[in-house]
């Protein structure tokens, strides 16, 4: 049997609002959920990306503040979005228009990619895997 693809993902954020209008410039696009889960833990708005994949953010009412993202500690260490090689440049101009700081595109023998973070410094990286 085959391992199933990765259908979401869900990231937890310090400022629900800001994250919110932060990814909707980012990915161009409303979330197509924004609610309160049935307990009242925690509230998400959920995106509807290409391709079947769901992103999304949560806030939770219990939770203690901590320190800012840092792909260092245990858990996660970046998101990729899947891109076309062609495609790495038409993102960085994108990333410039919206005023989003990046790195420069990274060629590697895995692959090349283009590094950036959200308002809480979660990594992201648009990736190309090689032709």
């Amino acid at each position: 049997m085959a391992f199933p693809a990765l259908t979401h993902v869900a990231v937890t954020v310090s400022d629900l609002a800001a994250s919110t209008a932060w990814y909707s410039r980012l990915f161009d696009t409303s979330p197509v959920l924004d609610e309160d889960d049935e307990s009242g833990a925690f509230h998400h708005a959920v995106f509807a990306l290409d391709g079947g994949t769901l992103f999304g953010l949560h806030t939770h009412s219990d939770s203690p503040p901590q320190a800012s993202f840092d792909e260092r500690n245990t858990g996660l260490d970046h998101i990729a979005f899947g891109c076309s090689t062609e495609e790495l440049e038409k993102w960085r101009d994108r990333l410039d228009a919206l005023g989003i700081s990046h790195g420069s595109i990274k060629n590697a023998s895995y692959g090349s990619g283009l590094s950036f973070r959200d308002p809480d410094d979660i990594a992201l990286e648009f990736f190309a895997p090689p032709s």
